[in-house]
């Protein structure tokens, strides 16, 4: 079975390339095909990894601008040539599923979400810091990438989803049915520590739609210690914000981020992520999370036992729960038991036997 793995772009570091990365642990020979790829974004392991960009790679400040060249991407994956694979496994949020294949391939796509600046536009938009006229503009832009979306639909034969969440996304914008295989936490990295401080943390992208707003307008009226682990370009203003309480550490190895999750109180997740790969790690640290009521958390943290959500996306929501935790007794080896219903080596076992089955299925009716 010859196989390539295509991917949006390689230019950052979250829980869609954490899949790459795994996927490719399962087939290491096969090449990963994709947009762009910036290696000083991502983990030395990719390096050693076959990575074969579009044109788009060479386009001027391309790195920096990535997203302004939305029109271009379509063109790109259209053109990259995969004749030679009977398998193409596509890890996609937005354009990786739009490649050309023939009938005799099999083209299996792990879908991340639908496009979520197309298809949640009014949701993703007000998060981003765009000028006004930019944002009325984009959707007559967005137009062409939409029918484009919804047309290569019938180049992928099989989908996988990331969670429940995602499959019902699926199923009412695309019509398709999908099989849903959660994303891999290296339950081996992620261990559970001997000390117990005194400090809740945030591990994330420092992005507006991550909402740490929230968090640190609460921590500033809560006073208690908060770290935040991550950069991005809200940084500047959420430390302006910030009281004396919470620090900023930027962006660690993965390391020092263990040494963190290992030792913190809890987790804070005020985003809504299609999954989040972040509270588990922290669960396999035997950290509780406290996480807001929406997204793929509602299938991975169990309240009361590994962790509890705020209902609403507002500081006082979140206070009011965080009040509610320091009353609360949680279990490590509870916490951390959950977490091993995700680990890498049930996502290896799960993706392999689907891939396997489905290629011998094509096989046969070939």
């Amino acid at each position: 079975m010859n196989l390539a793995i295509i991917h949006d772009f390689l230019n950052q570091f979250g829980g869609a390339e954490r899949v790459v990365e795994a996927v490719h642990t399962l087939y290491p020979e096969a090449p990963i095909y994709t947009s762009i790829y910036d290696q000083s974004r991502l983990p030395d392991s990719f390096a050693r990894m076959d990575i074969r960009t579009s044109f788009m790679q060479n386009l001027p400040l391309v790195m920096r601008y990535f997203k302004l060249y939305f029109m271009i991407y379509p063109l790109a994956f259209e053109q990259i040539k995969l004749d030679e694979y009977d398998v193409i496994l596509s890890s996609s949020s937005a354009y990786a599923k739009g490649v050309k294949t023939s009938p005799n391939q099999l083209h299996i796509c792990y879908c991340h979400t639908p496009m979520r600046f197309v298809w949640r536009f009014n949701d993703y938009i007000k998060r981003e810091n765009l000028p006004d006229w930019v944002k009325n503009l984009l959707p007559f832009f967005l137009e062409p990438i939409k029918e484009w979306d919804l047309r290569n639909n019938s180049r992928v034969d099989y989908f996988i989803a990331n969670s429940s969440n995602v499959a019902a996304r699926i199923k009412q914008l695309y019509g398709r049915q999908s099989d849903i295989i959660f994303p891999p936490v290296d339950t081996k990295k992620f261990q559970p520590g001997s000390l117990d401080k005194d400090f809740f943390l945030v591990v994330s992208r420092l992005s507006p739609y991550k909402r740490l707003d929230l968090v640190v307008e609460a921590f500033n009226q809560l006073d208690l210690p908060l770290k935040i682990i991550g950069s991005g370009p809200a940084r500047a203003s959420l430390q302006k914000l910030a009281k004396n309480n919470i620090e900023f550490l930027g962006q660690l190895d993965d390391r020092d981020v263990v040494k963190y999750l290992s030792e913190c109180r809890a987790l804070i997740f005020p985003g809504e992520e299609d999954f989040g790969i972040v509270p588990l790690e922290a669960m396999a640290c035997g950290r509780p999370v406290i996480a807001y009521k929406a997204g793929g958390v509602l299938e991975t943290v169990l309240p009361g036992t590994t962790g509890l959500f705020f209902p609403e996306p507002s500081s006082r929501s979140l206070m009011q729960a965080v009040k509610q935790f320091q009353f609360m007794v949680f279990d490590k080896a509870a916490i951390r038991q959950q977490a091993m219903k995700f680990d890498l080596s049930v996502f290896e076992k799960k993706l392999a036997d689907y891939v396997k089955e489905k290629y011998e299925q094509k096989r046969a009716r070939s």
